[in-house]
């Protein structure tokens, strides 16, 4: 399916977690990721992983989704690394 889709890394104000997710409205999704902090339902609310530091544009969901995965497979070295590569500073992203 074509379409705008999103992989993306977001973490907690410290910097000590990060969630990997995939989305087709990076707005609205870190809106929701926002609204839920300190949600114990959600692992994002739980450590309030709401500040975006990596986020990667896809046409196709199948890739993303297949990106999405392969990210959340990675040590959290591999996932550090990522990060820097596009994001040095581990900057809070804006949409």
């Amino acid at each position: 399916m074509k379409g705008n889709y999103y992989v993306y890394i977001t973490t907690n104000p410290g910097k000590t977690v990060l969630y990997v997710g995939v989305t087709n409205d990076l707005r609205i999704r870190l809106q929701q990721h926002y609204q839920n902090r300190g949600n114990k339902k959600t692992f994002a609310g739980r450590y309030y992983c709401y500040k975006l530091i990596y986020y990667e544009h896809f046409s196709d969901i199948i890739q993303a989704i297949s990106w999405e995965k392969e990210i959340k497979n990675m040590t959290r070295e591999k996932k550090e690394a990522l990060i820097s590569l596009k994001n040095p500073n581990w900057n809070f992203l804006a949409v």
